[in-house]
């Protein structure tokens, strides 16, 4: 009687146990032909139980038609000549008669001294496991050759795994930022991300891509893009329930595309609020109620105030309208007459001078002397408190200079730029023309000469 090896079992016993958990039929042949084993996955793809499939010479006549054996034999005992796994296609028969075709990577099982004695092939039908190969390659050629930004995320939040493109528009490397927070990554937008991030995890991806602002803190210019995100929660297929393993990001900057859209509903709201006003003023029985009203509807989302100053018989500037200088309010006739103490330098005569429009800004920072400087630069030029931004263009009416027209921002709004100052010029056409019917312009003012430009 031989000694009882319990090392022996055991490993027998292992082997059978990560033969029959494969994911993938496997079925193994020696130098003859003979099936010596075959798993659980063999016996559910085929129906053919392994009692009935070892021992059989080949396949014909049980697992393969007649037609097909000799090839399948033919592909799977080649491996044992080749070096490495080789990858064929060839069809089986199931138990009930169904063929199927298979396809499955063989190789060769050699002896303690490196000769081989037989072949193992693991197998799936062709299907199945093109799908799976399929997988494969979109995963690598989305980290490889996408242009969209791809970045997967673990389930603490923290870049697992980015391709070339998302290192590009995060501005730094592929593995600097494997496993950083979120927020080292991003000067702004970190808190949104992780937002939409949880919400992944907890209720699953969103219905349709959102756009996000973030601000890479690699980038020095410190400004906001716009990028386009999709998102996806991965789960495991190994386990008995989903397991979540992280979220996929994926993500492409429309910054340019944003700030088009963004631009063209601008223009359209403020030409839509300039036909509103010349169609309300129509009604208006006064001229100055009229001038007023087109102020009304132009200060909506573009300034804070908005002041009408006009040209006495002296060539003076007479504060006309105004809104108030507190809280925002309806632009008002003053009814005054006495000139306004404008310095020699301020903008309103800068535009009176140019025939043109100026734009002038405080250009301190956000420290307490600063907010000191900030007043006493709008307390100088007969501006609001707060002002930190201003746009003056001159009022034109029947080839003369009949005033001008101021307005002004807050510190925590926008510089004007061009297209402002477009818009202010439409306006103040608009104005001009109400002064003027108004009879409120007192003589021809400075001789209407060329547009210098701005400043």
């Amino acid at each position: 009687m031989q000694p009882f090896d319990a090392q022996s079992t055991s490993d027998e016993r292992l082997l059978a146990a990560l033969l029959g958990g494969m994911d993938a039929g496997l079925c193994a042949l020696d130098g003859d032909g003979v099936v010596t084993h075959w798993n659980a996955e063999a016996t559910r793809i085929l129906g053919w139980t392994a009692e009935e499939a070892i021992g059989r010479r080949g396949f014909g006549g049980w697992a393969a038609r007649p037609s097909d054996a000799g090839q399948a034999e033919q592909r799977l005992l080649a491996a044992m000549a080749a070096k490495g796994r080789r990858v064929s296609e060839f069809a089986l028969l199931t138990k009930d008669g169904r063929r199927v075709l298979m396809r499955g990577q063989s190789a060769a099982v050699r002896d303690a001294e490196g000769h081989p004695i037989g072949v193992y092939c693991a197998f799936a039908e062709a299907h199945t496991r093109i799908d799976l190969e399929r997988a494969l390659a979109l995963s690598e050629s989305l980290f490889d050759d996408a242009s969209w930004g791809v970045v997967v995320i673990d389930a603490d939040l923290r870049p697992a795994q980015a391709n070339a493109q998302a290192a590009r528009m995060l501005r730094t490397g592929r593995e600097a930022l494997l496993g950083r927070p979120l927020a080292d990554l991003l000067a702004q937008g970190a808190e949104e991300l992780e937002g939409a991030l949880q919400h992944v995890l907890a209720e699953g991806a969103p219905p349709a891509s959102v756009d996000l602002w973030l601000s890479p803190r690699g980038d020095t210019s410190g400004a906001r893009r716009c990028w386009r995100s999709g998102f996806v929660r991965l789960g495991s297929p190994m386990g008995e329930e989903p397991v979540p393993l992280g979220i996929g990001w994926l993500f492409s900057d429309v910054t340019a595309q944003k700030a088009t859209e963004q631009e063209g509903a601008r223009v359209r709201f403020r030409y839509q609020q300039l036909h509103r006003a010349d169609r309300a003023a129509a009604e208006c029985e006064d001229a100055m109620e009229a001038a007023c009203l087109q102020l009304d509807f132009a200060l909506a989302g573009f300034a804070d105030h908005a002041l009408v100053d006009r040209t006495d018989a002296a060539g003076r500037l007479v504060r006309a309208a105004g809104t108030p200088d507190g809280e925002a309010g309806p632009c008002l006739p003053t009814g005054s007459t006495i000139p306004v103490g404008y310095g020699h330098a301020h903008p309103a005569l800068q535009a009176l001078e140019r025939v043109g429009t100026v734009r002038t800004s405080f250009a301190g920072q956000g420290d307490a002397q600063a907010a000191a400087r900030s007043r006493e630069w709008a307390r100088t030029r007969h501006w609001p408190a707060g002002t930190a931004h201003g746009l003056v263009t001159v009022l034109r009416s029947r080839g003369r200079s009949v005033g001008t027209l101021t307005f002004l921002r807050a510190a925590g709004r926008p510089l004007f730029d061009r297209a402002d100052a477009a818009y202010a010029e439409e306006v103040a056409a608009r104005v001009a023309a109400a002064l003027d019917l108004a009879g409120l312009a007192g003589g021809a003012g400075a001789a209407g000469r060329p547009d210098e430009g701005e400043v």
